[in-house]
């Protein structure tokens, strides 16, 4: 049984069902994320270059550790490697709009949800989250003391572009995961398994990284408890706002708080050892967060659904 606030976040992907519809727009959503991708990562390395020309070897070196941290080996350890990542997002909110109006005729409006409903969502999820993620942030200094990272000056200045981006990079796959894609295949069948289960298992494969070593089972569990946990409270609330904002603060605290080495630690205030066996302390502090994660859920769903 479904609620009614999400049968009625269907009403624009009812309209036009098809599955064909989907696969094309799956397609259109890849092609643009790929090319438009590379089009933005160019335009900002352009860019910087014209800004200071020193910025040249800089470039190529963050090139480089995306280059490698794509092939499996080593994390994302500089801002602007980091800032090239999460530019890209930015292709695939655009290409996910435009593959909902170009094959189903939706506006971004289908998608995200009344603006009212969206903004309590995502104010009530933050506000569920940032206290008890700043109660895990101080624990971490008690039970294994991370190491410094960025200085505390670097980091306050790289603060107004990392927050636009991350925002844009968690908006990006809520949208494409808990919006367009849940929401089609909603549309067109009834069985859970399908339009819950399946984008969830799409979001975990996207987060499959190589070189987390010993934490990437952790990882993709996680992953996938998030997506499932998402597509929960995007189906109680009918909108994508709750799901918006834990995935923004979940990720907040996680880039720019206490990251894992050698995974995205560029904007990371402090850094935590990568571990060399599953059952070490990072990734009983993984299990700690999913748990914690689980609670935010479950506190955010009983006020949005009180």
């Amino acid at each position: 049984m479904r609620t009614g606030e999400f049968e009625a976040s269907l009403e624009d992907a009812k309209l036009y069902p098809q599955l064909w519809r989907l696969v094309l727009g799956m397609a259109l959503i890849v092609f643009i994320l790929v090319s438009g991708g590379a089009m933005l990562v160019g335009a900002v390395v352009a860019v910087a270059h014209q800004i200071d020309s020193m910025n040249a070897v800089h470039t190529g070196a963050a090139l480089a550790r995306l280059q490698a941290t794509a092939q499996g080996y080593g994390g994302i350890d500089t801002p602007f490697a980091v800032f090239l990542l999460l530019v890209t997002f930015i292709a695939l909110f655009i290409g996910t709009l435009l593959a909902a109006a170009a094959f189903h005729f939706r506006g971004p409006g289908s998608l995200f949800g009344a603006w009212p409903d969206w903004l309590e969502g995502f104010g009530i999820s933050l506000a569920v989250l940032v206290p008890i993620y700043l109660l895990l942030f101080g624990a971490g200094f008690l039970f294994d003391t991370p190491e410094p990272n960025l200085t505390p000056a670097r980091w306050l200045a790289v603060l107004p572009v990392a927050l636009p981006l991350i925002f844009i990079q968690t908006s990006s796959e809520e949208l494409l995961f808990r919006g367009y894609l849940q929401q089609q295949l909603a549309a067109r069948f009834r069985a859970r398994w399908i339009w819950m289960v399946l984008p969830s298992i799409a979001f975990a494969a996207l987060h499959y990284t190589p070189s987390a070593g010993a934490m990437l089972p952790w990882m993709l569990l996680s992953a996938l408890i998030f997506g499932l946990i998402a597509a929960d409270i995007t189906e109680q609330t009918g909108n994508l706002g709750a799901a918006m904002g834990i995935h923004f603060g979940n990720n907040v605290f996680g880039m720019l708080g206490i990251a894992v080495d050698d995974t995205i630690t560029g904007l990371a205030l402090y850094v935590t050892p990568a571990p060399d066996f599953a059952a070490s302390a990072q990734s009983v502090g993984m299990g700690l967060s999913i748990c914690v994660v689980i609670l935010v859920w479950w506190l955010t769903r009983r006020l949005l659904t009180r």
